[in-house]
């Protein structure tokens, strides 16, 4: 569905774009993405999307090849030209290709860079009424899980758990603690106060878990920051799933169970994602 792919400096069709089978993202899954939103073809929170990539580059040690005006300029020029209004736009940086399979870092590095567009795949209207079933299960991800990298295959296996069992999502805990979603974040409400897991190693700092805890502060709903436990996940009143893409979602049964008293998105749901829908509305005019 990509009509034109940006590799490595040039602009080719998608079908044209090849990459070595040396390279180290294939070999290795050494290298970090980047997914950023587009809405009526303005890059949404690009900046912040840009300078999570750099956090992710300098977490492997790979020089950024690129510039953030030059960044901002690729994406820029894809979101205007590829033929969807709303897109997903996805960025990968790997360590290139190397001469010889070996872990050790090549002396000299010719770095991968690649840009495509998508059609955005919105949630349909029934998930935000009607909510999501989750499962949960215990994040056997690595260390640095802040750093958005390829090497994704933990993520797809607890992912398919959560398809395997006809769900959307899976709830991951490490050591009795909540720590995300095998792709987005996750989000408690308890007796009217949003609760928000720490930003550490063991999760991604979410661009949309960022907009979410701006939106609370500004509209004065009492919120917190901290180390939230199992118990308190699954004893939640209204419990919130959240990425660039789906935007937020409420997950209204966990492992089968019901979240809250019945099972339905809760008010203080239908609240944040009005207020999301006004502030994106809002930026996107601005820009």
């Amino acid at each position: 569905m990509t009509a034109h792919v940006f590799l490595n400096g040039e602009w080719l069709p998608a079908e044209a774009a090849r990459v070595s089978v040396m390279d180290r993202g294939f070999l290795f899954g050494d290298g970090v993405y980047e997914v950023i939103p587009v809405y009526s073809r303005r890059p949404f929170r690009l900046e912040q999307h840009l300078q999570r990539l750099q956090h992710s580059l300098d977490g492997i040690q790979l020089a950024n090849p690129h510039g953030i005006k030059e960044w901002i300029g690729f994406v820029t020029k894809l979101a205007g030209e590829a033929e969807w209004e709303d897109q997903s736009i996805y960025i990968q940086v790997t360590r290139g290709p190397m001469a010889v399979r070996n872990h050790a870092f090549p002396k000299v590095v010719r770095p991968t860079s690649v840009i495509f567009a998508e059609p955005m795949t919105t949630p349909p209207a029934s998930q935000r009424e009607q909510g999501i079933a989750a499962v949960s299960a215990v994040d056997i991800r690595w260390l640095r899980c802040d750093l958005k990298t390829t090497s994704l295959l933990a993520n797809c296996l607890l992912r398919q758990m959560a398809v395997a069992a006809g769900c959307v999502e899976t709830v991951l805990f490490r050591d009795g603690f909540l720590t995300e979603g095998s792709a987005s974040s996750i989000f408690v409400v308890k007796d009217g106060v949003l609760l928000a897991p720490i930003k550490n190693h063991l999760m991604l700092p979410g661009i949309t878990y960022d907009v979410i805890l701006e939106l609370a502060a500004s509209h004065g709903l009492p919120h917190q920051v901290r180390d939230i436990t199992e118990a308190e996940t699954r004893s939640a009143d209204e419990l919130w799933m959240c990425s660039s893409t789906k935007e937020v979602l409420p997950i209204v049964t966990l492992d089968g169970k019901r979240v809250g008293a019945d099972g339905t998105a809760g008010p203080v749901f239908a609240q944040m994602y009005a207020w999301y829908q006004e502030f994106k509305a809002t930026v996107m005019r601005a820009e």
